[in-house]
């Protein structure tokens, strides 16, 4: 970084902050907000619940792809205009996506995938190299800003679809995007490059021969799998045991702004264990209870969306965190973090058509929940061994 971006970064924190912080409410809000009005997309356009499930699908397809692309792209046109291009991708993706026609859904939909994807791996990048002694409190109130305009999103998508139709609940989420490039255009006279544990493009070598990079992997993947199901389907399964519509998208967001709270307690938390197998495990755990509870109880609903919601952020976190604590350097975190979130979103993409599919073959929620509840279990085990205070090339089984 030159000298004169460093005086812009350091001039304007404020500003700097504020921004961070409306680029976090776009990086959830304009996929959560469709899954309360899935329903009613599916009898318009006579999708199948496996088509219907793309619509979550596509997003993480997007993130597997291109996210361990984003630090190149930042590295050839600065940090700073990779977000800037990242939120006009949304911006555009967003507005595609409710053109009206079928197509439109999905080309919009990939698009809205795109700009996140390059939002979710630059912003902790950005964080961590302006606000180095200050990480934890950042991304903890970026963590609040995202969960809380997701929950906005899918509590408000069907007032707005009742009011003026799916056009405006699904466009609504634009709002967000437009103001973080609004404010935003604040820091586009900086053209510097992302920290070096960025995620970069998955290649062989030590971190994929290591037993521990795959624990990390597999717990995160198993992670996302079951929070994109819900994303994608929560409403659904709850209008199926006599919700209204409007309660089931209130649960979603009351899901949505559950995941967040790990962001200010985890924290602290992790600090002060010397490993992290229990705390590990019990996302898991919380998961399955979770599932349990939509499968058998599902007038508790309420309780079962913040346990899911919680035991589903926390996941993340860890998986974020363990790629930093798993790792010698850097360059490993970044290999790590590369490989993760290839594999992991990847592995996550199959979910939400996947579910679709075994509810129109079964005609209910009953098989997909049950498989939640077993995965949920093999995330705990992924945990304990994820959580293990080691480090990739202590497991002895790296090249």
């Amino acid at each position: 970084m030159n000298h004169r971006d460093t005086t812009i970064a350091i001039k304007r924190p404020s500003l700097l902050i504020l921004g961070l912080l409306l680029i976090a409410t776009t990086l959830r809000a304009p996929v959560t907000g469709v899954a309360p009005i899935l329903d009613s997309l599916q009898s318009m356009f006579g999708l199948s619940p496996a088509e219907a499930g793309l619509l979550t699908t596509l997003p993480l397809l997007a993130f597997g792809v291109i996210s361990p692309f984003a630090a190149l792209f930042a590295r050839e046109y600065g940090l700073e205009r990779a977000l800037f291009v990242a939120l006009l991708l949304t911006v555009v993706g967003v507005a595609v996506r409710s053109l009206g026609l079928a197509w439109c859904l999905y080309a919009g939909t990939c698009c809205i995938g795109a700009g996140i994807a390059v939002g979710n791996v630059l912003l902790p990048s950005l964080a961590k190299r302006d606000f180095p002694a200050r990480v934890p409190v950042i991304m903890g109130a970026c963590a609040l800003a995202m969960g809380g305009a997701a929950a906005l999103a899918s509590a408000s998508a069907v007032p707005l679809s009742h009011a003026f139709g799916w056009q405006s609940a699904l466009g609504g989420a634009a709002v967000f995007p437009c103001v973080a490039a609004l404010v935003w255009t604040a820091q586009l006279r900086a053209r510097t490059a992302p920290t070096r544990d960025t995620a970069t493009p998955p290649h062989g070598g030590r971190v994929w021969h290591s037993a521990l990079a795959w624990q990390v992997t597999l717990f995160m993947g198993i992670n996302s799998l079951l929070y994109y199901v819900l994303v994608g389907w929560l409403p659904s399964i709850l209008v199926d045991a006599g919700f209204s519509p409007a309660a089931a998208g209130s649960l979603h967001g009351v899901m949505q702004l559950a995941s967040a709270m790990p962001g200010i307690v985890l924290g602290p938390v992790v600090n002060r264990m010397r490993d992290q197998r229990l705390l590990a495990a019990l996302m898991g755990v919380l998961l399955a209870m979770a599932l349990a509870g939509f499968r058998f109880a599902p007038a508790l609903a309420v309780v079962w969306a913040f346990l899911f919601g919680f035991g589903a952020g926390g996941g993340v976190l860890l998986a974020l965190i363990f790629m930093g604590l798993r790792t010698g350097n850097a360059r490993q975190a970044a290999a790590l973090s590369g490989m993760a979130q290839c594999i992991g979103y990847s592995l996550a993409a199959c979910g939400p058509a996947l579910a679709g599919k075994l509810h129109d073959v079964t005609g209910d929620w009953s098989i997909p929940l049950n498989l939640g509840i077993a995965l949920s279990v093999g995330m705990s085990v992924f945990g304990v061994l994820a959580g293990r205070s080691r480090q990739i090339g202590m497991d002895h089984k790296a090249a």
